[in-house]
């Protein structure tokens, strides 16, 4: 928001605010054109704060009367929600280290939701290196994966994989599984047709 009004010239404004003339007739003409322009920048920089807001957002700001008073309402509203950021952050952490794939859980199903408490860990400020993810994931695979666990960090750079291609080689891994079991099925079967 910031941004916004430095690049419209308006956040001097915002920051600093105005000082309103009492008595617009005893004014030199100079000084009113300065008033009439700070006025000016003033209702601009409060229509950017109103753009920049959801409507819970405006509810807070709707009754400010400048766009210094309307900023300082969101600086006070956000030091709460700064908080209630860290407490949060705190809790993701422990869901990010407690997390452990299930026995009957896909690789693309656990992805998910590893890969989803990842983002909202970065979405309230903390940034999680591939590295630490993919680390992660090795470590709370189902046992299951142990050996091809095994034979990617002996074979693979751990340090440089990216999620995408860890998932990828345990995704192939997944499907030869299954294949496997479905072919003692598929045979069983057979067998019981020609005995029929």
């Amino acid at each position: 928001m910031k941004a916004l009004l430095g690049s419209q010239d308006i956040w001097e404004v915002v920051e600093k605010g105005y000082e309103e003339l009492q008595d617009d007739r005893a004014q030199m003409m100079a000084q009113r054109t300065m008033l009439v322009d700070q006025r000016k920048k003033d209702k601009k920089a409060l229509y950017f704060i109103y753009q920049g807001l959801d409507e819970a957002g405006f509810e807070k700001v709707a009754c400010a009367t400048n766009s210094k008073q309307a900023w300082e309402i969101l600086e006070n509203a956000h030091k709460d929600v700064e908080k209630v950021k860290k407490v949060r952050l705190q809790i993701l952490r422990d869901e990010f280290e407690t997390l452990k794939m299930k026995e009957a859980e896909s690789i693309s199903d656990y992805f998910t939701k590893v890969l989803s408490n990842v983002n909202q860990i970065k979405r309230n400020g903390e940034n999680i290196e591939d590295k630490r993810v993919v680390e992660k994931i090795l470590r709370s695979l189902d046992q299951k994966f142990d050996y091809v666990m095994t034979a990617i960090e002996e074979s693979k750079d751990v340090d440089t994989m990216t999620v995408d291609e860890l998932m990828g080689s345990l995704q192939v891994h997944e499907q030869r599984i299954l294949m496997r079991k479905e072919k003692p099925l598929e045979q069983a079967l057979k067998c019981k047709l020609t005995i029929n």
